[in-house]
């Protein structure tokens, strides 16, 4: 009877050590897995990323570009416009409502 508790405790002992075992081999492929997706992710972003920095700097200069074009149209019309809304301020032209 002694014999068999102490079979039995060894056989306990090997099956939780056998359980960690696995336990840590299963981390170590979680983690090993993980990291390579991790890097084939990243290298798949590098590559993808390349066309879209260059077409984000295409339109970067585009806007660029435009704004400028507005700014100088803004400073060559700019008195013009201050005339004609100082204008539009100052000569009132009353008109009565027709009768109701």
């Amino acid at each position: 009877m002694c014999a068999e508790r102490e079979a039995s405790k060894i056989v306990q002992k090997f099956r939780t050590k056998r359980v960690k075992e696995a336990r840590d081999d299963a981390k170590k492929e979680i983690s090993d897995y993980k990291a390579a997706k991790e890097d084939e992710y990243r290298k798949f972003e590098a590559e993808h990323s390349k066309g879209n920095k260059q077409a984000e700097d295409e339109a970067n200069k585009e806007a660029d570009k435009q704004i400028k074009q507005i700014t100088e149209v803004g400073r060559s019309k700019q008195d013009a416009v201050v005339r004609e809304l100082l204008a539009a301020v100052f000569e009132v032209n009353m008109v009565a409502p027709p009768a109701a």
